[in-house]
């Protein structure tokens, strides 16, 4: 098991509990054959979404939980030793949120947070495309106002949840001025225009479907433009902000529970006459990856603190990323290593995990986005 942490309160502390029981009964026994199969876990989010595990961070009265940031990053970290898809998609779920709760109006917030945080939804979030990953004002997807509200055209890369989600949180176009012409729209599932492309082939996370979303001159209503056109960018990169701390957390799930089974591993294979785990050129491996991951927690915990003290934790978001991401592919490759030719077979879960850690050093901003925005903060540049 992972590592006790300090809760804020005890319902924190019972929430965990409630994650850690989920992990164990219901995603660990299904993982290993729902990833060889490619299988959406929607029997996984709908069991989480009914615990209340999918809107921790949101208000109680547009029925969130209103948990600390702290505790909602600990319940993904949670998920991600149990099902690595499952915690990136609970990261995605509520990023999509994210624009309405912080930018919405008040009617907005009303009309669309209940079904968003419900539990019984799934969203994505349509930021990428081919030609716009990090460089995001450079986005081509274009809304044009119309009588009753907007029509959306273009294509979104690389989404998650793409053609599982009921609604897809859309950054488009609305003036040709950069990054500042970029506006926010909630585009419910079943608005006309919608298609879908076929899930990327991926090397990792195969139970997260990542496709392509196209519309086509899909209609959206007046009421579905998040905040005022224009206040796109700023959203997209406030959210960004929210989400990179959501990957950290994953990313760190993910190097312990590798790190947990190459321990386990050291402890029971025999050589020379002893276990493995007792030769001190593998202990210290060993060690270097526990100081390594408890070190990728500490950074994403501490931004997570900032945050919910309302204070700024851009750069701090940028530091969890990088080193959590970073940590996750090392400690993954070490484990490997550990178990030697076995840790090369899919008999063990190990290879997986290396390949699941790859992503993460890439989506929500590459690795060398994150140390971009840090050298940024802090040379004021």
């Amino acid at each position: 098991m992972p590592a006790t942490r300090l809760m804020p309160t005890d319902d924190a502390d019972d929430l965990i509990e409630l994650t850690r029981e989920i992990c164990r009964k219901d995603l660990a026994p299904e993982v290993d054959h729902a990833e060889r199969s490619h299988a959406f876990p929607e029997k996984a989010f709908t069991t989480l979404g009914r615990a209340g595990l999918l809107s921790l961070p949101y208000p109680e009265e547009f029925g969130g939980a209103e948990q600390p940031y702290e505790v909602y990053l600990q319940v993904v970290e949670e998920i991600a030793t149990a099902w690595m898809s499952v915690a990136v998609g609970v990261s995605v779920h509520g990023l999509t949120a994210y624009p309405v709760a912080t930018f919405g109006t008040r009617a907005q917030q009303e009309a669309l947070l209940p079904g968003m945080l419900s539990g019984e939804t799934l969203g994505a979030y349509c930021l990428s495309e081919a030609l716009a990953g990090s460089d995001i004002g450079s986005m081509t997807t274009r809304a044009t106002p119309t009588d009753d509200g907007w029509s959306l055209k273009g294509t979104k890369s690389w989404i998650s949840h793409a053609g599982h989600a009921d609604w897809y949180t859309t950054f488009a176009r609305t003036a040709d001025t950069g990054g500042r012409g970029l506006s926010t729209f909630v585009v419910p599932a079943d608005a006309a225009g919608i298609s879908f492309g076929a899930p990327e082939r991926k090397m990792g996370l195969h139970c997260d479907p990542v496709a392509q979303v196209t519309f086509e001159n899909t209609p959206v209503a007046a009421d579905h433009l998040v905040g005022e056109p224009g206040q796109g960018m700023r959203m997209a990169l406030s959210a960004l902000d929210a989400g990179r701390l959501g990957i950290a957390a994953a990313a760190t799930g993910l190097a312990q529970c590798a790190l947990d089974a190459a321990a386990d591993y050291a402890k029971q294979r025999q050589q020379f006459g002893r276990a493995i785990a007792t030769f001190q050129g593998l202990a210290f491996m060993l060690a270097d990856m526990e100081a390594a991951v408890t070190t990728a927690r500490a950074t994403y915990l501490h931004a997570a603190r900032l945050k919910d003290a309302g204070r700024p934790f851009a750069k701090e978001a940028a530091v969890a990323k990088l080193v959590a991401t970073d940590t996750a592919m090392k400690v993954t490759t070490d484990a490997v290593q550990v178990l030697g030719g076995a840790g090369y077979t899919e008999d063990f879960p190990l290879e997986r995990y290396m390949r699941e850690a790859k992503v993460t050093q890439i989506f929500e901003g590459t690795n060398q986005i994150q140390r971009l925005v840090i050298s940024r903060h802090l040379l004021g540049s």
